[in-house]
C-alpha cells in the first residue's frame, strides 16, 4: 500500500513538470487551478472509497460474503449516481472557477480547458474509489498497487506524449489523465471479478435493502462532510493563492505536490490500518485491534521523519525539477520550510483517519473536522492574513496538526470507556 501510494503523487509531479517547463506562468497556474477544482469534485467522492473499505473489512471478518456483495453494489450505484451528477453540472462549475478564482483571463482559460476535458473521467474514477475500496477491504494490498502503477504508467507515457511530442498544452495533460483512469477502470474490473471468483461471492445484482441503504448512506454522509471540510481548507489554499498573483499560485502548486507526496505516502500506512482495524473489529479483537494501531503510528513516525530530512535535504532540487520559471523557482523556495515541517505536523491525521475508517466511526472523522477546519484552519489564517501565502501555510500547519490531535483524543476516549468495538 505504501508503493502504490508513492507512485499516485507521480500524477501531479509529471503534470506540473511537463506543464511547469512551458514558456509563461500561466499554463502552470491554470493547469493548478484546473486540476485542484477536479481534484475538490473527486476527492469529495472520497467517501466512496472510505466507506467501502470499512463494511467490507468488517463483512470479510465477520466471514459475510452476502452483506459483502450487496455493499459492494450498494456503493457502485451511489458512485455512478454521483459521477453523472458532476458531469450533468459541468457548466454551472466551470462559471464557478472563473467567479471564485478571481486570477486573470489567461490562467482561467487554461483552467476551464483542462477542466472541461476531464470531468467526463467521473465515471470511471468514482468507480475506481469503490473498487479500490474494495480491494482494500479485501486485504488484497497486490490489487491497488497494480491498480495504482498501471494508471500513473499510462497517465506518465501520454503526458509526454500530447504535451512534449504532440504540443498540445494543457489540454494534452487533461486528456492524458482521462485515458488514464478509464484504463485503470478496466484493469480494476478484472481484479475484483479474480476477487469474487476466490471467495466465491455471487456475481449478481440485486437491489439493497432499505435498512442496508440507511446504514451506507449515514456513513457515507458523516464521510462527505469531513471530505468537504478538507476540501474546503485545500481548495481556499489554491483560490485565496490565486488572488495574491499568478507567481504565488503557481509557486503553490509546485509545493502541494510536495504535500502530496507525503499525504499517499502516509495514506498508504492508513490504508492498511483501515483493512486491518476494520477485520479486527469484525472479529471483534481487542487486542489485535490495538496492536494494528500502534504499528501504524510507529511506521508512520518513521516515514513522517524520513520525509522532512528528504525535503530539508533535497527540496530546492526537486521545485527546480519541476519549474525553471525564475520567479516560480524563487518564490517556492520562500515557503520550502514549511513543507519541511509538515511531515512531521501532519503524520496523526493520516495514520488515524485510517483508523477510524477501519472502526466506521464516521461522526468522530466529521466532528474532527469541523472543529480543525475552523480553529485550526480558518482562525489561524484570519489572525495571520497579513503574512500572505506564509499565513496560508501557517493555517495549513494548524489545521493538520489538530486533525491529529482531536482523532487521537477521540481513540483514548473509546478505548478507556472500552466502547472501541462498538
Amino acid at each position: 500500500m505504501i508503493l502504490s501510494n508513492i507512485s499516485v503523487p507521480l500524477l501531479g509531479l509529471v503534470d506540473t513538470a511537463v506543464i511547469g517547463h512551458l514558456s509563461s506562468a500561466h499554463y502552470l497556474a491554470g493547469i493548478a487551478l484546473g486540476a485542484s477544482s477536479i481534484a475538490v469534485l473527486f476527492w469529495l467522492a472520497s467517501f466512496l472509497r472510505m466507506s467501502t473499505t470499512g463494511v467490507i473489512a468488517q463483512a470479510l471478518g465477520s466471514k459475510d460474503t452476502n452483506r459483502l456483495r450487496m455493499l459492494f453494489q450498494s456503493s457502485i450505484i451511489l458512485a455512478m449516481t454521483f459521477a453523472i451528477t458532476l458531469v450533468l453540472l459541468q457548466p454551472l462549475l466551470m462559471a464557478a472557477i472563473a467567479k471564485l478564482s478571481g486570477a486573470t483571463e489567461q490562467v482561467v482559460h487554461q483552467a476551464q480547458l483542462y477542466f472541461s476535458i476531464r470531468i467526463y473521467s467521473a465515471p470511471a474514477a468514482l468507480c475506481n474509489l469503490v473498487l479500490l475500496g474494495f480491494m482494500l477491504g479485501m486485504h488484497f494490498g497486490k490489487g491497488p498497487f497494480y491498480l495504482v502503477l498501471f494508471t500513473n504508467v499510462v497517465n506518465i507515457i501520454l503526458d509526454i506524449l500530447f504535451v512534449v511530442v504532440f504540443e498540445w498544452g494543457v489540454a494534452g495533460a487533461a486528456w492524458a489523465s482521462l485515458i488514464a483512469d478509464y484504463s485503470a477502470l478496466g484493469l480494476a474490473i478484472f481484479l475484483v471479478q479474480k476477487l469474487f471468483v476466490k471467495h466465491q461471492i455471487a456475481w449478481c445484482w440485486t437491489l439493497p435493502t432499505l435498512t442496508q441503504t440507511k446504514q451506507l448512506l449515514s456513513l457515507n454522509r458523516d464521510i462527505f462532510i469531513r471530505s468537504l471540510l478538507l476540501q474546503l481548507c485545500f481548495s481556499f489554499m489554491t483560490f485565496y493563492g490565486a488572488r495574491l498573483g499568478e507567481t504565488t499560485l503557481a509557486a503553490n502548486a509546485v509545493l502541494l505536490n510536495f504535500l502530496m507526496l507525503v499525504s499517499f505516502a502516509l495514506d498508504g500506512i492508513a490504508y492498511a490500518a483501515e483493512a486491518k482495524v476494520g477485520h479486527a473489529k469484525g472479529q471483534k479483537n481487542m487486542s489485535e485491534l490495538r496492536l494494528w494501531v500502534r504499528i501504524s503510528v510507529f511506521w508512520g513516525s518513521i516515514f513522517a521523519l524520513l520525509y522532512a530530512l528528504f525535503f530539508a535535504t533535497l527540496g530546492r532540487k526537486l521545485i527546480q525539477l519541476l519549474t525553471d520559471i525564475p520567479e516560480v523557482v524563487a518564490h517556492a523556495q520562500e515557503y520550502l520550510p514549511w513543507l519541511t515541517l509538515l511531515p512531521l505536523i501532519a503524520m496523526g491525521c493520516f495514520i488515524f483517519d485510517g483508523v477510524f475508517v477501519g472502526l466506521t466511526r464516521a461522526k468522530a472523522m466529521r466532528n474532527s473536522m469541523l472543529f480543525s477546519a475552523a480553529f485550526g484552519f480558518f482562525l489561524p489564517f484570519a489572525l495571520t492574513v497579513s503574512w500572505q501565502n506564509h499565513g496560508l501555510w501557517f493555517a495549513m500547519s494548524c489545521f493538520m496538526a489538530l486533525r491529529g490531535a482531536t482523532l487521537l483524543y477521540r481513540y483514548s476516549q473509546l478505548c478507556r470507556q472500552g466502547t472501541l468495538l462498538q
